[in-house]
């Protein structure tokens, strides 16, 4: 059976918990001389790009290597999309190519979504930024460095405060992780201007300000949102140097942080703006980290629906033991054992 990672809103709590768990064994990778694992070995994993990626697009590409999977990197310039070959016509390329897993980046939020449960391919696919939709894998590389700071491996977010400024309306990186943290059981707070909100997002599980500065010091974590210029064709503030003011993070605010306080960002950053030089050059702020941790991220969730030894990620599997009745917990270990041999 087909499994997917569309939304954030597919994980429980004990589904959340195994990726990150997954995450960290993997992070061990990253330690050692030969950064690979044979795990993926003839599996075919394609990174299909509608929109400009770079941290992303090669997150997801050194995931697949170490895991041993073959790559192939698909981007919409140059391509026959670029001609008018439409979705399908190009999923049904993907499948006659043997796709195992894709990884789509579109511009139409729903895309993904689409692709999943059209019928055209057999592959898992997973979602890497859909329109103003959902980033789910951002989600939970943040969710990652968040724990690491603030909880510790193998525990959840319970009670934290994650403090969300900025570009709500056009983030699916703040959706996604409104959605992750409130299962993991953080509290959010969405801070921006009133033109910078969704419609209904008093229907989200979680706070909603227009003051940065009364949030400050109540927050474990702070992440700031790019602003995407990109997408606006409207003034949804007077000036740049307005919103600087009144919801950038400069070095004053970050002193009013708690001491044990992060700053995030998922990248990239427009300096001067949300955030200034200071505060992302500053050690609290992750940013650097937060790109590390995503390729770990991004290996447990491939390997996690393409390993075949866990329960896939949207429960459509219960097995718990891999094929030679190993738990799975210990699959990752399984794999490092097998590649020393």
């Amino acid at each position: 059976m087909k499994r997917h990672l569309i939304s954030a809103a597919d994980l429980t709590r004990d589904d959340a918990l195994l990726v990150l768990d997954t995450a960290e064994e993997m992070a061990r990778v990253a330690d050692r001389p030969i950064k690979k694992l044979p795990t993926l070995r003839g599996r075919t994993v394609v990174n299909l790009f509608f929109e400009d990626s770079t941290r992303t697009r090669i997150s997801f590409e050194a995931a697949a290597k170490r895991l041993s999977a073959d790559v192939i990197n698909f981007s919409a310039k140059g391509s026959s999309v670029s001609k008018g070959e439409s979705l399908k016509d190009t999923a049904l390329t993907l499948e006659a190519m043997g796709a195992d897993a894709v990884v789509i980046r579109h511009h139409s939020s729903g895309a993904p979504h689409r692709l999943a449960t059209s019928g055209w391919i057999n592959a898992s696919v997973v979602n890497a930024g859909d329109g103003t939709h959902e980033h789910p894998t951002q989600a939970l590389l943040d969710a990652l460095t968040m724990r690491r700071h603030l909880s510790g491996v193998g525990r959840d977010l319970e009670g934290r405060r994650i403090t969300i400024v900025g570009d709500v309306l056009h983030s699916r990186v703040a959706r996604s992780n409104v959605l992750l943290l409130t299962t993991l059981g953080a509290e959010v707070t969405l801070v921006a201007p009133p033109t910078l909100l969704p419609i209904g997002v008093e229907q989200w599980p979680c706070k909603v300000s227009y003051d940065l500065d009364a949030v400050l010091a109540k927050s474990d974590a702070v992440m700031m949102l790019r602003v995407q210029r990109e997408r606006m064709n409207a003034a949804f503030f007077p000036t740049e140097r307005e919103y600087a003011r009144r919801y950038g993070l400069d070095g004053l605010r970050m002193a009013a942080l708690p001491e044990h306080a992060i700053v995030m960002h998922p990248g990239p950053m427009n300096r001067g703006m949300e955030i200034t030089a200071e505060v992302a050059d500053s050690p609290r702020c992750t940013a650097v980290e937060q790109v590390a941790n995503g390729v770990s991220t991004r290996m447990a969730v491939l390997y996690l629906l393409l390993g075949g030894s866990e329960p896939a990620i949207t429960g459509t599997r219960t097995d718990s033991a891999d094929a030679d009745g190993r738990p799975a917990a210990e699959a990752p270990e399984a794999a490092r054992t097998e590649e020393s041999k």
